[in-house]
């Protein structure tokens, strides 16, 4: 394409449009407007209802989407499941498994692993993404310095964000605080798993003590289970305030809420919003691990509330989770798949109201990075042209012929092939 040309005919989720004083008073019943984009250079000059004078590339309606984020992943255990399968399909043996894995981690294993996965997750069009880290048990915090060499080598086309990630009594000794710093020097977030014991408060308390000290965000695992007991995003959310905590936090799975009486539901999404924490749900990864018995057909689908959450005022994301590993042997770092399976999994179509953020414009503000995921008028002509023109034909190919324009141009969407990882995986 030419350093100015226009896309004609694209329909927008009117939900992602920024930044232009035209008004779209038409739209389909699922928030889509017809519009032309005029691109100049690496910016979006102009954003225009659909006009018959336009002469450009005509995308037919085909929908066109902001590059995606993908909040909540595992970049350093993808794809061992050839080499550690869970054959069990439970959350106790995918523990087992993946720590037993941490025998074949060397420097450039686990890099050649995790650069795979950020190939995998820029050809399918994602902008920037959080990778939860393997904190202990390995020496020196291995995967830590790994992303900050990957981070450096991909800063041109995917911001990556990390999260530490242990069990929470880990910071009551002194490994957690070496940990805490070594997020601090390292400009990482501070996280772990949150499960329900005797020394949950103190250990959240302690978490909270760390990274006010050294001023970090925080990003929690919560409650992935479906004990109906298991309330540790509420106190998450009271020890925030108790503490007066004015960082950033983060709660993934949230998975017993949805078990949980609605009186419970209620108090809790009301701590979790005087205390500003936003939640991403991982619908894939919970389907896959949550109410597995041998022989027995599963009864729930293991996601948290995401439709009371949301309106209960709280900014409610997706994510990939884990990808072919033994706590989801499936996945492909897509976050148009995370989106289709999130749609069908929590019924979030009919209407599809503005969900589509919740892969966009919502996790982006979530790890302040609001200036993407949403398609506005002097950004960056960073887009994904998709030949689905509605949400229904969005959602039911797989879309393996979109386009991804970067910086303004097209770039190649080629997904690596899995032969590069055969030396690393003993299949």
């Amino acid at each position: 394409m030419n350093n100015k040309y226009w896309l004609k005919n694209a329909h927008i989720p009117l939900d992602l449009i920024d930044n232009t004083a035209v008004k779209f008073e038409q739209q389909t019943k699922e928030g889509l407007v017809l519009c032309d984009i005029e691109i100049e250079g690496e910016k979006i000059k102009q954003i225009i209802r659909a006009s018959d004078k336009t002469e450009g590339k005509d995308l037919k309606k085909g929908i066109v989407l902001p590059c995606f984020l993908d909040i909540h992943t595992h970049l350093d255990k993808g794809h061992i499941y050839q080499r550690s399968p869970n054959l069990k399909g439970d959350f106790e043996t995918a523990l087992k498994m993946a720590r037993s894995d941490a025998q074949y981690w060397t420097q450039e294993e686990v890099y050649q692993r995790m650069n795979f996965g950020l190939k995998c997750s820029y050809a399918h069009g994602a902008i920037a993404l959080r990778t939860h880290l393997d904190c202990y048990s390995y020496d020196d915090f291995i995967s830590v310095d790994i992303w900050k060499q990957l981070q450096k080598e991909w800063q041109n086309k995917l911001t990556i964000q990390a999260v530490s990630l242990v069990s929470l009594d880990y910071f009551l000794t002194p490994d957690g605080t070496k940990l805490a710093d070594k997020m601090a020097e390292k400009e990482g977030i501070l996280g772990g798993v949150a499960y329900m014991n005797k020394d949950i408060d103190k250990q959240i308390e302690k978490v909270f003590q760390l990274a006010i000290e050294r001023n970090l965000d925080l990003d929690f695992h919560a409650d992935e289970n479906n004990e109906i007991n298991s309330i540790c995003l509420q106190k998450i959310a009271e020890t925030a305030i108790n503490m007066n905590y004015q960082g950033n936090i983060i709660c993934g799975h949230c998975c017993s809420l949805a078990v949980q009486p609605p009186e419970v539901v209620k108090k809790t999404i009301e701590l979790v919003k005087e205390a500003n924490i936003s939640i991403v749900s991982l619908p894939m990864c919970n389907l896959y691990l949550q109410d597995r018995q041998e022989e027995t057909t599963p009864f729930w689908r293991g996601v948290t509330r995401v439709k009371e959450l949301k309106q209960g005022g709280l900014d409610v994301a997706f994510a990939s989770d884990n990808c072919r590993d033994p706590f989801y042997g499936f996945g492909d770092h897509d976050m148009l798949e995370v989106f289709t399976q999130s749609v069908r999994i929590t019924h979030l179509d009919t209407p599809y109201s503005d969900w589509i953020t919740s892969v966009t414009k919502t996790p982006a503000k979530m790890i302040k990075l609001p200036h993407l995921g949403k398609i506005s008028v002097g950004s960056t002509a960073d887009l994904i042209l998709f030949k689905g023109r509605y949400f229904s034909e969005l959602l039911s190919r797989n879309q393996c012929d979109r386009t991804l324009i970067r910086n303004g141009k097209i770039v190649d969407t080629q997904l690596p092939d899995y032969e590069e990882l055969d030396q690393f995986i003993d299949g």
